[in-house]
Order: C-alpha cells, then structure tokens, then sequence
C-alpha cells in the first residue's frame, strides 16, 4: 500500500531560474514522509515517534533527480515503506508533475535511537505494526 501527499512548488523553493533549488527536494522528502507517518500512526508523526520512546535521526538519505520542477507547479509525492530491521526503518519516495512524469526518486532511512544514550536500539512493536501495515 502506498500513501501520496501533495506538494506546491513555492517562489522560495526555487533558484533564479524559477527551477527547485536542489537542496530543496530534501526538504520535499521529509514532509511527504512526515504526512505518511502522520496517517500510518493516526495522529503527528514526530509526537507519536516522541512517544514511543525514540528519537528518529536519518541515517541515509538519497536522491535521484529526473526531470525540473518550477515555480507555482504541483507534485504528487508518493511514499511507501522500505525495508524495516531491527533498529531502522526506510521509506521509498516518487515525485510525479501533472503530466505523470516522474520528477525525482528518493529513499530515506531513519533509526530508532534511545534519547538518553543517543544509541540505536530496536524498533517500537507499534511503529514496526504500523509501517507493515501500509
């Protein structure tokens, strides 16, 4: 099962040009996969992660550009969940422009990290149900 969330290019998303600035589609990457935890935990991602005990730093994150995207345009942004082990968690992101063209590819991988010892350990029973079950 898949989640799409979607996503106005702002003025200040872009370079000069009118084009997204690349650092950019980061940003564009954490939100689609923040909207997509936000539904497969039922209530804001970061808080409910924050209450399972956890703190969610991303341990990867890689980005395939495809085809420009300009100012005032809107993406659809889909997301599925990636590969779960025993303290990580990734997600696979796709971008889309009116047209269906593909706009950029991502992955994102975050770990499970203890907020006292700032050290990995494993991943919450409910956050692993949720993520399977999407």
């Amino acid at each position: 099962m898949s989640f799409v969330t979607k996503r106005r290019i702002l003025f200040g998303d872009c370079d000069p040009a009118g084009i997204v600035y690349t650092p950019r589609i980061s940003y564009f990457v954490i939100e689609a996969v923040h909207d997509f935890l936000a539904h497969a935990l039922g209530g804001p991602a970061i808080r409910e992660i924050f209450a399972m005990g956890i703190l969610p730093p991303a341990r990867a994150l890689s980005i395939e550009f495809l085809a420009p995207m300009a100012w005032d345009e809107v993406i659809d942004i889909e997301v599925r969940s990636g590969d779960l082990t025993t303290s990580s968690f990734s997600f696979c992101v796709e971008a889309r422009n009116a047209a269906h063209d593909v706009t950029f590819r991502a992955t994102l991988t975050q770990v499970a990290v203890s907020p006292e010892s700032k050290r990995p350990i494993p991943l919450p029973q409910a956050l692993r149900d949720a993520l399977s079950a999407t």
